[in-house]
């Protein structure tokens, strides 16, 4: 069963990609070589960034994929939450912990001798 390829959200000149060194471990790979990609959509202001592979290449399409991600993201709507009552339960719940703290509390309280 073979996955239907969606249209990509932007095109080539919508985008700037800038190549850079990557920092942290990885030794001469990391250093020496502009793997790292980051990829700016200028139309909508979002930044994505890649610099988990020692390839450009795989950087890249990595970063690519990250921002359709988001975009796809940005273009979902969010579904209206449909406010729901408290069950009596769950208040009758309440009521009776409440009474119970309050019983303690009273408890707790010095005799007044008076009131013997």
């Amino acid at each position: 069963m073979q996955r239907r390829r969606q249209q990509p959200l932007f095109s080539a000149d919508e985008i700037r990609v800038d190549t850079f060194k990557a920092s942290g471990p990885g030794g001469q790979h990391r250093n020496k070589r502009e793997t790292a990609v980051r990829v700016h959509h200028l139309p909508s202001g979002i930044t994505v960034l890649a610099t988990e592979h020692r390839s450009q290449a795989r950087n890249k399409a990595l970063a690519l994929r990250r921002l359709e991600l988001k975009l796809r993201a940005l273009q979902k709507k969010k579904k209206r939450r449909i406010p729901t009552s408290i069950p009596r339960s769950y208040k009758e719940n309440i009521l009776t912990a409440k009474r119970h703290r309050a019983q303690i509390k009273k408890w707790r309280q010095k005799v007044n001798p008076l009131e013997l």
